[in-house]
């Protein structure tokens, strides 16, 4: 590919003489003399070999090229200041990109509301999002691999913010044999039906959670798959009460009626990487976390 053969202050300029509707405005409006705007115009057609501008009594009017060409250095100029933009703030401190870890277990509707919040404020702030299971944002905090953490535990050396409670619930299609039963289901009941469990997405902790005393276990990777799962009358699981609520609501899945352990809680936390120096954007889409999370309790 060639270079260009324009230069931003040339197309700047061309910009102005039309914005402002003339060499003399454009000058004022640039702080430049006319006759460098005049220079900077007059380049830019000759290295283009086009004729951009043509006066008009005492107005320059695009050609019909100039105003193509126009139409499309406005993005080009709009990106270069886009760019200066985002070194200035990288100067000050900024970070050009958040390495966000979020546990599976936290509600996909509240994490999307956050990150649309934290949209028009990022400033070029680029968000690197990752969903794990179980130990993988332990693993993530460990391995120096993220700025901002949701998880259900924090490694010793962390501090940690308690960001929301997640209800799970044990459930199963209707129709599947524990139901069947027509009382309370107890351990025994269960210990002899297939079991839905989610694979922990950490390599190196790797660590199992909840009861797991079924003899048969199906292992999946992730919540919307064991959900399928246990829709699909393949087994019973422990899932996230928001993640189920609505296949509840609409009677596709039923709460299990356990003599005991029915439903459990599970703390997320809200976790800094690099707690001695967080950049100001981590900072703010914590905030914004924290401010989603509490509108919904």
């Amino acid at each position: 590919m060639n270079p260009p053969r324009g230069t931003l202050e040339q197309w700047r300029a061309l910009q102005a003489v039309v914005e402002y509707g003339g060499y003399a405005q454009a000058a004022e409006q640039l702080f430049r003399s006319q006759s460098t705007v005049s220079y900077a115009v007059a380049k830019l057609q000759e290295l283009l070999g086009i004729k951009l501008l043509e006066v008009q009594g005492r107005k320059a009017v695009l050609t019909e090229a100039g105003a193509v060409l126009l139409r499309r250095s406005q993005q080009l100029l709009k990106d270069a200041a886009e760019i200066e933009q985002l070194a200035s703030q990288l100067n000050q401190g900024r970070e050009a990109e958040i390495h966000f870890v979020v546990d599976a277990a936290f509600p996909t509707t509240m994490l999307m509301q956050a990150l649309k919040r934290f949209a028009p404020l990022s400033q070029g702030t680029r968000v690197q999002l990752k969903e794990v299971v179980l130990s993988g944002g332990v693993e993530a905090l460990m391995e120096g691999k993220a700025d901002l953490v949701i998880s259900g535990r924090a490694p010793p050396e962390f501090l940690s913010n308690d960001l929301l409670n997640v209800g799970f619930i044990a459930v199963a299609h209707p129709d599947h044999v524990l139901h069947q039963l027509k009382r309370t289901v107890t351990v025994n009941d269960l210990s002899r039906e297939l079991q839905v469990v989610i694979r922990d997405s950490g390599v190196k902790q790797n660590i199992d959670s909840g009861w797991l005393g079924a003899e048969h276990r199906w292992t999946v990777t992730s919540l919307q798959s064991a959900a399928a799962a246990v829709t699909a009358g393949l087994g019973f699981a422990w899932l996230p009460q928001h993640e189920v609520q609505h296949k509840l609501d609409t009677g596709s899945l039923k709460v299990l009626p356990l003599d005991e352990g029915q439903d459990y809680c599970a703390n997320l936390k809200l976790i800094f990487g690099k707690p001695g120096n967080i950049g100001p954007a981590t900072r703010q889409l914590a905030d914004i976390l924290f401010a989603v999370a509490s509108a919904d309790k």
